[in-house]
C-alpha cells in the first residue's frame, strides 16, 4: 500500500510538472523553434539529473544498463510524442490540446492489456469507451470547427502511452534516474543535430504553416527576460521525468495513468490566466467524459480483491 501511495503521489507530481512545461512551451512557441526549447530544456534537465537526482539514487554507475534496447525504444517514443504534442500545443488552445492528450491513460490501458498482460474487466473497458467518446466530442471530426491540428496531440498521446508501457515493462530492474536519463539524453542529441543542420531556418515557411515554423524556424538567442521560462522548462522537465518514471516502475500502468488527469484543471487555469483562452462547451463536455472515465478506473482499482502473491491483478469485472 505504501508503494502504491508513493506511485500515485509521483504521478500527480509529474502531471503538475508537465502542466507547467505545457504552459511555458506555449509562452515560448511564438518566438523560438521547438528544437531550441528542447535543447535548452535538456541541458538544464540533465544538469539537475546528474547533479542531484542520480547521486541521491546511488551514483553515476546508474547510467550503465543491460536494457539499452528498451531505453532506445523509450527515447524514440517520447521524442515522437513531444514532436506531435508540442507542435499541436503551439497552434491550439492550451486546454483543448491537453484534453485530447488525455487519451494517454486510455491508450496505456489498451497497450497494457496487449503487451503487459494486465487484466481489464468490463467496467474499465466501458471507461475506455467513454473516454474515447469524450475525445471525439472535443475533436469534433466532420464538423466545420474540426482542426487537423487536433490529430497532433492525439498522436502525442499514443507516443506517451508507449513510453509509459515500456517503462512499466522495465519493472523494478531500473532506477527512476536511469529511466529518466536516457530520454533526456536523447532529446539533447536530436535537438543538437537538428539545430546544427537546420538552425538557419531554411525549412521555415515564413508564416504559411504555423506548425512547420515552430519546428524549423531559425535559432534565436533567448532574450534576457525569457531565460526564466527556459530554465523553468528544464527544471520541471527533470523533476517531472524522474517522478513519472518512478510512478510507472512502482505501480501498474492501469492504476497510475488516471491520476495524470490533475493536469486538466491546471491547463484550464493557465489558459484563462495567461492566454485568455476560455474552453468552449465541447471541451468541457469531452473533458468531463475523459476524467469521469479515469475516475471509474480508479474506483474499480480500489474495489478489486487482490490475491496474495499474485504479480498481476485478477479480472476487474
Amino acid at each position: 500500500m505504501k508503494t502504491t501511495g508513493l506511485g500515485i503521489l509521483a504521478a500527480m507530481g509529474a502531471a503538475t510538472c508537465f502542466s507547467i512545461i505545457d504552459m511555458l512551451f506555449k509562452f515560448l512557441s511564438g518566438d523560438y523553434p521547438l528544437y531550441e526549447v528542447v535543447f535548452i530544456r535538456s541541458v538544464v534537465a540533465l544538469a539537475v539529473l546528474l547533479g542531484i537526482l542520480m547521486p541521491l539514487e546511488g551514483g553515476f554507475h546508474l547510467i550503465r544498463t543491460s536494457k539499452l534496447k528498451l531505453h532506445l525504444m523509450r527515447s524514440v517514443a517520447v521524442l515522437f510524442a513531444n514532436l506531435c504534442f508540442f507542435t499541436g500545443l503551439a497552434i491550439m488552445p492550451l486546454a483543448e490540446a491537453v484534453a485530447i492528450a488525455f487519451a494517454t491513460p486510455l491508450v496505456v490501458t489498451l497497450l497494457s492489456v496487449i503487451f503487459l498482460k494486465e487484466t481489464v474487466g468490463p467496467w474499465r473497458w466501458g471507461a475506455i469507451a467513454g473516454g474515447f467518446i469524450g475525445i471525439l466530442v472535443i475533436m469534433r471530426p466532420g464538423a466545420d470547427t474540426f482542426q487537423a491540428a487536433a490529430i497532433l496531440p492525439l498522436l502525442g498521446a499514443c507516443g506517451y502511452a508507449t513510453l509509459h508501457v515500456l517503462t512499466r515493462s522495465a519493472g523494478g530492474t531500473e532506477k527512476a534516474a536511469t529511466l529518466s536519463f536516457y530520454p533526456t539524453f536523447g532529446f539533447l542529441v536530436v535537438s543538437s543535430l537538428v539545430g546544427l543542420v537546420l538552425g538557419g531556418g531554411q525549412l521555415a515557411t515564413g508564416g504559411e504553416s504555423a506548425a512547420l515554423d515552430f519546428i524549423f524556424r531559425a535559432w534565436k538567442w533567448p532574450a534576457s527576460q525569457d531565460w526564466i521560462y527556459f530554465v523553468g522548462v528544464g527544471l520541471a522537465g527533470s523533476v517531472g521525468g524522474y517522478l513519472v518514471s518512478q510512478a510507472y516502475r512502482l505501480c501498474e500502468a492501469t492504476l497510475i495513468a488516471p491520476f495524470e488527469y490533475v493536469a486538466m484543471p491546471l491547463a484550464i487555469v493557465w489558459g484563462v490566466m495567461f492566454f485568455e483562452e476560455w474552453p468552449e462547451l465541447p471541451v468541457w463536455i469531452g473533458s468531463g467524459l475523459i476524467i469521469g472515465s479515469g475516475l471509474v478506473s480508479v474506483w474499480r482499482e480500489t474495489r478489486r480483491n487482490r490475491a496474495p502473491g499474485r504479480a498481476r491483478p485478477r479480472s476487474t469485472g
